[in-house]
């Protein structure tokens, strides 16, 4: 065992995901239990680091906690370098890194999606020894094969999905169950897919109503008296993918930080503007098809409750994976799954990354091949 590492960190950032808990344990066990070391919960994610809030995790902490929904450190989505402070930002990191200093804190574990890759890579430039897990029910972490929280999201989406086609069968309408899925597609194409959706329609591939009007026309030809649409939150229409990747590229081309705040204000009211596009969207397509349409949005559902068993055995895997890095010190990684086992991966490569779904994608083949409409 290295003499180095005698104490480490863990926190839980952004949103909440089936599977976090279970990374706690997986990690937690093996880090006390097998290896013998001190471990300590910051409590609320990166508000925790900044304030020096955590309590000391042992072995009965960790027990029972496998099947439980949540986080039992609780989360933020507070950013280490814009730590928001009476309105006004401030980069916390060199506070951060003084806090974990002072508490002897040798590794700092941060389990979380995009924007938590994010502050761990600021923390790692700053010669923070992180390491960072994967989390996120949208399927869209860089340089990993999946995330915890991607499996039992799918369940919960593709079991509404299930249940819809009951009542979309019985009153002859169109449904459509609105996912989550701001940017990548992965839980609605996968849940839609699964659960048999007539139309999947995802941020990736910009839809047309009329296509989609067709599609639900063309079943109705052939006898069917109702539809399922799975639609991601994040889907638009053409017009709407042209306004919103205009704003994007203001952000990205921004230099000055006011030029930075009026592109972000920018987007955010083009985003703002693009709300509730799925009940617009039951309108236009009841207009177009003379069925009755109805808006079903799943919302936070899809990430509450107990882990499916594949995130539970992903969770483990790579938390006890996380645990054999800090004593092996490899840090400034990415604890990625790959097949069937692990692959530290450098955050510089993850953190400001998104995996979309290729337009070349195999799901997306096999949803075309079934004849399921993609609105295109």
């Amino acid at each position: 065992m290295s003499n180095d590492i005698k104490r480490v960190g863990i926190l839980t950032a952004g949103g909440d995901a089936p599977g976090l808990n279970a990374v706690i344990r997986g990690f937690g066990k093996t880090i006390i239990g097998h290896y013998g070391l001190e471990l300590v919960g910051f409590l609320d994610g990166i508000t925790g680091l900044v304030e020096s809030r955590s309590r000391p995790l042992g072995p009965s902490d960790l027990s029972g906690i496998l099947t439980d929904g949540g986080t039992m450190l609780g989360t933020s989505r507070d950013k280490v370098q814009k730590y928001l402070v009476d309105g006004q930002t401030h980069n916390m990191v060199s506070r951060v890194k003084q806090n974990l200093e002072q508490m002897g804190i040798d590794a700092l574990v941060m389990l979380g999606g995009g924007g938590t890759a994010k502050n761990a890579k600021q923390l790692m430039d700053a010669g923070v020894n992180v390491i960072a897990l994967p989390k996120t029910i949208d399927n869209d972490i860089a340089c990993t094969d999946t995330s915890f929280g991607f499996a039992t999201a799918m369940e919960i989406a593709t079991e509404a999905i299930d249940r819809l086609h009951s009542t979309a069968h019985s009153h002859h309408r169109i449904i459509l169950a609105e996912l989550m899925g701001h940017r990548a597609g992965w839980l609605t194409l996968g849940a839609g897919i699964a659960g048999g959706a007539d139309v999947i329609l995802i941020p990736e591939i910009p839809f047309s109503v009329e296509s989609i009007a067709d599609t639900i026309r063309q079943r109705i030809s052939r006898g069917s008296t109702f539809s399922v649409v799975a639609v991601a939150e994040g889907a638009r229409d053409h017009e709407a993918t042209l306004a919103y990747s205009a704003a994007r590229a203001l952000v990205q081309r921004a230099a000055t930080p006011d030029e930075v705040t009026a592109a972000k204000a920018h987007l955010a009211a083009v985003e703002n503007a693009q709300r509730s596009h799925t009940f617009r969207l039951a309108n236009q397509l009841e207009q177009a098809t003379n069925m009755e349409s109805r808006v079903t949005i799943l919302g936070y559902v899809q990430r509450g409750g107990t882990p499916c068993a594949e995130d539970r055995l992903l969770a483990t895997r790579l938390g006890s994976a996380a645990a054999d890095l800090v004593m092996q010190q490899q840090f400034g990684v990415l604890v990625a799954a790959r097949g069937q086992g692990t692959e530290p991966v450098p955050l510089a490569d993850v953190a400001g990354k998104v995996k979309l779904v290729p337009l070349d994608h195999d799901w997306l083949e096999t949803a075309r091949k079934v004849g399921t409409g993609l609105g295109d």
